[in-house]
């Protein structure tokens, strides 16, 4: 058993075509994961899915991700998974948005061995 198995992934991605290869890539290397193409009940959807990493674009269509990244800090449930920020338009420079900050941020095109070594610092970590 991998150190991926039985880790579960959000992923909220406004765009189709990335989420859907990020959501492939992931479960090859045996991740569960669990995709929203916007940003709306995500607490809902942390306490249903239980998510031991949250991947979340910035730009969404109905809310910043950045203020997601606040939300998900403020519940003390929530508060401890870590989250990795994507972006096509942000730099890690510019992505501070109030006091609450990314487990790590990784710049949009990235290449899947990048995600991979992220993903694979951050859960390390967090054990």
């Amino acid at each position: 058993m991998g150190p991926s198995v039985n880790k579960n992934i959000l992923v909220v991605e406004d765009n189709r075509a990335i989420l859907d290869v990020i959501t492939l890539i992931l479960q090859s290397e045996a991740y569960q994961v669990t995709g929203l193409n916007k940003g709306a009940d995500i607490l809902q959807h942390i306490n249903l899915h239980k998510p031991h990493l949250i991947i979340l674009d910035i730009m969404l269509p109905d809310v910043d991700g950045r203020d997601l990244l606040t939300l998900i800090r403020s519940q003390d449930h929530t508060s401890k998974i870590p989250v990795l920020m994507i972006s096509a338009r942000y730099t890690v420079e510019n992505i501070e948005h109030g006091s609450e900050k990314p487990d790590d941020f990784l710049a949009k095109p990235f290449d899947i061995d990048s995600l991979l070594d992220k993903i694979e610092a951050i859960l390390d970590k967090d054990r």
